[in-house]
């Protein structure tokens, strides 16, 4: 499960900047399996810039120097199929396209029953055209939905669901930013006090989609729960912000081998103006 928050195209610094929290199991070796995910990092071979599953070779956030973004999340529901197709594979497809996002987004509506529920977000900067695409509730039609400047939440329902940990993260997120004003947005500060919040929701708001208890500890916006598998929970805080002068900036902390550690990788997108 993750969590993410966006402005788009509503602030006059950042016509985009994004907040995310990655959650998975800290050791990844679930069902016996060793399943690595590499930090934000330049791909080879290719203009691609974010986190990677060298097992599947996806990704649940990354972006592009064309100025291309795009990032998703699971759909929280009692039963999933092993065999359908790793969803990282979404936003990478993207990137490498030269499609648009609506576009693109339509060209899933064949395939998108072979994975399970997702949420994914396609962003191009340039073109100001951002879309939000689902393949939830299951035998309908996807959703996609284009997206109007604001500010966002995007958790493991639609788009701005008012789940406890989105509204909190929302309303986290305005009241610690508003000293900035129009001015620039010390993400790393505002990762450390909004995204590392561990308050839980009150149990008579979850969404009774699986068990109480695992929706009860999955509802904080940091996330840490033991399970028999192992500590599940947020190994990685990210923040993506792109400037009107197409500076670009990735900053990640991040759980390595039992330690946080964190970076952050400059750099341009040329095509905006």
């Amino acid at each position: 499960m993750c969590i993410a928050l966006f402005l788009w195209q509503c602030h006059p610094l950042y016509p985009f900047l994004l907040l995310n929290n990655r959650d998975e199991y800290h050791s990844r070796q679930a069902f016996f399996l060793l399943l690595p995910t590499k930090p934000v990092c330049w791909w080879e071979d290719c203009d691609i810039l974010g986190g990677r599953d060298e097992i599947a070779m996806g990704t649940w956030l990354a972006c592009s120097t064309q100025g291309r973004v795009a990032f998703l999340t699971n759909v929280l529901e009692l039963h999933t199929l092993p065999e359908a197709k790793s969803r990282g594979d979404l936003p990478v497809l993207f990137l490498k396209s030269s499609k648009q996002p609506k576009e693109f987004a339509e060209s899933l509506k064949s395939e998108a029953h072979y994975y399970n529920g997702f949420n994914l977000m396609l962003a191009d900067i340039e073109s100001k055209s951002m879309v939000y695409v689902s393949n939830r509730p299951k035998g309908q039609a996807i959703t996609i939905q284009e997206v109007a400047p604001g500010l966002h939440v995007l958790s493991n329902d639609k788009l701005d669901s008012p789940w406890h940990k989105s509204l909190r993260l929302e309303l986290s997120f305005k009241e610690h930013v508003a000293k900035y004003g129009e001015g620039e947005i010390g993400v790393k500060e505002v990762i450390e006090k909004v995204m590392k919040d561990r308050v839980k929701a009150d149990k008579s708001l979850l969404p009774r989609i699986c068990s109480p208890d695992w929706e009860f500890n999955l509802s904080s916006i940091f996330v840490e729960v033991e399970t028999p598998l192992g500590v599940y929970g947020t190994r990685s805080s990210a923040a993506l912000t792109v400037r009107s002068s197409g500076e670009a900036s990735f900053y990640e902390v991040y759980l390595d081998d039992a330690k946080w550690k964190e970076h952050v990788i400059d750099f341009h997108i040329g095509k905006l103006k």
